[in-house]
């Protein structure tokens, strides 16, 4: 069986998922990092990715030409048959890489457009699809003009970080001016590599917010569903008192309760944007918002949904999204099996304010409930208070097998937990 080059992976989610399906699968394979020591466990242990790999090579994977010699000599003792990653920030690598072992993959063009927040905004234009207002700012002198022009509130984010990271809701030039430095300020990403120090500054998109879970093949798009998003809106104070808004993903429902034509409008629209992208072969996650005009992209990730997305549509279309990714990077056709669910949903719980968690009350009454699937409870120490995704400190995820129940069961169940945050760690009693 041909062994999987994988470049990269995210610590979390995903990251944890995909080494161990991998050996379910039967197959090996090699990791390339340029630093090992980043896949550390909080508990100290071995993260799977580094514990599951047949090997571990280390290379300088923020440089393409490295990564490339790197994956040469690796298929020079293995019989290489994809290369895949799920970390966004080493995706147009991985199709750099397909590209010179002559496997599988998106032109590295599309990667490098589609992981750009603006790039993909540019491909639509061109395409002549409907878009949200927006301007690219590289200065503050740009960025005021532009939330001028646009109209406050503006929603400020840079073009090429992810998880929520840095995305704003601005009301005035103050709060616009923390946005931009929060953006801008920083010169590499969690991985060093270099930023674009960009802002995107667009107009306020009203409506519910979805994802479309994609699968592309030959050019060819399917639809494996559309998940409905909660996203909690966290006000920020900023200089003078005044406050942003940024943005977390509380909670997901899939399918999303659309009817045939909103899903027909949404899905379409979708399409469309992978298409002006240039994207041919891959998963992706694609999200957006229903406004009173139609469909308007929020942005393109050209990989599986994050936040136990992959497991909803798994529980639900019986199509695991890490297998699909698998079986893509090996070119092969994905398969699904038996769907498990009716519908799925998943929340996550998030500290109301910084501090110290005690606990979360009302974890023991879940104890056999069959309709938790997954629950990950923090454990208790130091927590800040949500301002993107990667804050979220637990979730829950449930199942109804039958029906379209998940979604209610699942906000009933959060609704029974209560995040014990307080000012001090509690005192041990044995030092009073």
């Amino acid at each position: 069986m041909p062994t999987l080059l994988m470049i990269e992976s995210w610590l979390q989610s995903t990251g944890l998922s995909l080494p161990p399906l991998l050996r379910s699968l039967g197959h090996e394979y090699v990791l390339v990092t340029r630093d090992p020591r980043v896949y550390a466990l909080p508990d100290g242990g071995t993260h799977p990715v580094l514990e599951l790999a047949a090997e571990v090579v280390v290379a300088e994977t923020n440089d393409d030409d490295a990564t490339v010699e790197a994956a040469h000599r690796v298929a020079a003792r293995h019989d290489i048959g994809g290369v895949l990653s799920t970390c966004d920030y080493y995706l147009p690598t991985v199709a750099v890489v397909a590209e010179a072992l002559g496997l599988p993959g998106s032109p590295a063009d599309a990667l490098r457009t589609a992981t750009n927040k603006h790039r993909v905004r540019a491909a639509m234009a061109r395409a002549g699809i409907p878009d949200v207002p927006h301007t690219v700012a590289a200065t503050w002198d740009e960025a005021r003009a532009a939330a001028t022009a646009l109209g406050y509130p503006v929603v400020v984010k840079p073009v090429d970080l992810n998880s929520g990271t840095a995305v704003r809701r601005v009301s005035g030039e103050t709060a616009l001016a923390d946005a931009f430095a929060e953006i801008t300020a920083p010169e590499r990403n969690t991985r060093d590599q270099p930023l674009a120090r960009l802002a995107l500054v667009e107009q306020v998109l009203e409506g519910p917010e979805y994802s479309v879970e994609a699968v592309t093949r030959d050019g060819v798009t399917t639809v494996l569903g559309v998940t409905a998003k909660s996203v909690t809106e966290v006000s920020r104070p900023v200089t003078g008192g005044t406050h942003a808004v940024g943005y977390v993903e509380s909670g997901h429902d899939f399918p999303a309760p659309l009817d045939a034509a909103e899903r027909a409008t949404i899905t379409g629209h979708v399409t469309r944007v992978l298409d002006a992208v240039g994207y041919s072969h891959g998963i992706s996650h694609t999200e957006v918002r229903l406004t009173a005009h139609g469909p308007r992209l929020v942005e393109l990730n050209p990989r599986q949904g994050g936040g136990y997305i992959f497991d909803l549509v798994r529980l639900v279309t019986g199509y695991d999204p890490l297998r699909v990714l698998t079986e893509l990077a090996l070119g092969r056709e994905p398969a699904a099996a038996p769907p498990a669910a009716g519908s799925a949903a998943v929340r996550f719980l998030l500290a109301p304010e910084d501090g110290f968690l005690a606990g979360v009350a009302g974890a023991e009454a879940l104890t056999g409930d069959a309709r938790v699937l997954a629950l990950d409870l923090p454990h208790p120490g130091a927590v800040l208070r949500a301002a993107d995704n990667n804050d979220r400190i637990g979730h829950v995820l449930v199942a109804d097998r039958d029906g379209d129940r998940a979604a209610r069961w699942a906000d009933e169940i959060v609704a029974g937990l209560l995040v014990d945050v307080r000012h001090h760690a509690p005192v041990p009693a044995h030092t009073l």
